[in-house]
């Protein structure tokens, strides 16, 4: 080409979550059979939606209204049941003009960082999801920015590091907060919450929370929306129905403006994205006319507290069966549907292997681990996929130094989840004892490939 096309961000656009699956997918064609423990799609993992969901969604396709374009934003009757929900909470109240729809939410983080100016950064939590970590470093041209979130106290956020990298990077516009946290499944406390609150009044930030897990907490646990908490200060609330109901398909997602008349630049940023949205014509209508019609039959609340008390008896499960590895950091999970294990300092190891019976596999993993600098998580990875067919992902590949991997909590069948998380803690185990490769040896066996 005359030019250059991609810009330096472009680098960051990186899926580990779904990466893996190119690597677990030549495995499934050697005839290894893969457990997908990567992604966090509860209707691939045996969950069923709802007769009386099904019947609302059959009975709107049969409406010609709904073969329309909507409004830009979003269908009014359902911004204004939105906007309903929310303002019955004490704390932030909006009205259904400062509510947007997207199609998805990772449709609505794109258009952020999309319309942000080209120096202005958001700090998320680390380890990060990618969907927000990638959009923010490719919007940057730079590595995302991030605070800590800390495995020896419940993955709760690490405040002082996050003041002090707002204090000494000017360029910070805006805090993320993912709430219930996807990768590590932990919910922010209230005094987290209020801290973090007081960040950005103090530096004259927005906040922006991803709430797409905020109905799904178990185990006690209680989640605190960001309207809750946000007093006067500007912010996005992100949310959707794909983890919730549960229909990741719909691809349906909206954004929640608060404070929006507080600030001139805030408001700015929201006007550019209702008007990109204009742009497009709209989001899809479907999910959005089931949404009132769902959330609002009496039936939904006990179905999420029933679907939510199942999630907790998974964690408990999986808890039971891997909490007591000594080699092991683990954190019980109270939000969302997923758990991030770590590996202690100095577990993992350059040369640790399981055994492989079937040879072209073994190869191909190998292969794949050759380079001694791969981070020693995603080795052990790869050796763990094709050993046993579990596949996880990387924690390393989730913005952070951390090393460890991420599972979901998402098998409806208790009988393949204890089978599934059994297998992994006996390779875990066998994996960390496991005598190291001696180079040569390794060198010889890799010039065959």
């Amino acid at each position: 080409m005359r030019q250059k096309l991609l810009n330096e961000g472009a680098k960051e656009l990186s899926y580990e979550i779904r990466e893996i699956v190119k690597k677990a997918d030549q495995l499934r064609k050697l005839g290894i059979n893969i457990f997908w423990e990567n992604i966090g799609d509860p209707i691939q993992k045996n969950a069923e939606v709802p007769a009386w969901m099904k019947e609302i969604i059959a009975n709107l396709v049969m409406d010609n209204k709904t073969y329309s374009y909507c409004h830009s934003k979003g269908i009014l009757a359902t911004r204004e049941f939105l906007a309903d929900i929310n303002n019955k909470r004490e704390g932030a109240k909006v009205s259904a003009e400062d509510i947007l729809f997207f199609n998805g939410t990772g449709d609505a983080i794109a258009k952020i960082y999309q319309y942000l100016n080209f120096t202005a950064r958001v700090i998320g939590p680390s380890p990060a999801y990618s969907t927000h970590s990638s959009a923010e470093a490719a919007h940057a041209h730079q590595e995302p920015l991030t605070y800590k979130l800390d495995p020896n106290n419940h993955w709760y956020p690490d405040i002082d590091d996050l003041y002090k990298k707002i204090k000494y990077n000017p360029n910070v516009v805006g805090i993320l907060i993912i709430n219930p946290d996807n990768p590590t499944g932990m919910v922010y406390p209230l005094d987290s919450l209020k801290k973090i609150v007081q960040i950005a009044r103090e530096f004259k930030l927005m906040l922006i929370s991803d709430e797409i897990y905020m109905n799904i907490t178990y185990n006690g646990a209680r989640a605190y929306s960001l309207a809750e908490v946000i007093e006067d200060v500007p912010g996005i609330a992100i949310k959707g129905i794909s983890k919730e109901f549960p229909w990741p398909g719909s691809r349906c997602g909206w954004m929640e403006f608060y404070n929006r008349d507080k600030d001139h630049q805030f408001h700015k940023l929201c006007s550019a994205m209702e008007n990109a949205k204009m742009l497009e014509v709209c989001s899809t209508t479907l999910p959005q006319l089931s949404i009132p019609k769902i959330m609002g039959d009496p039936r939904y609340i006990p179905y999420r507290e029933d679907a939510n008390k199942k999630i907790g008896n998974r964690s408990k499960l999986i808890a039971d069966i891997l909490g007591s590895i000594p080699e092991l950091k683990f954190n019980e999970t109270y939000g969302a549907f997923y758990n991030t294990i770590i590996f202690k300092d100095g577990v993992l190891k350059n040369g640790q292997t399981l055994p492989i019976e079937n040879p072209e596999a073994k190869q191909l993993v190998e292969h794949w681990t050759k380079d001694e600098n791969m981070n020693k998580d995603k080795r052990f990875v790869y050796y763990l996929l094709a050993s046993t067919g579990i596949c996880v992902v990387p924690i390393s590949s989730f913005c952070s130094e951390l090393q460890g991997f991420r599972v979901t909590l998402l098998e409806e069948n208790e009988e393949v989840l204890r089978s599934v998380f059994t297998r992994l803690r006996n390779a875990i185990i066998e994996y960390i004892h496991s005598s190291p490769m001696i180079t040569g040896e390794k060198e010889l066996k890799l010039a065959k490939i």
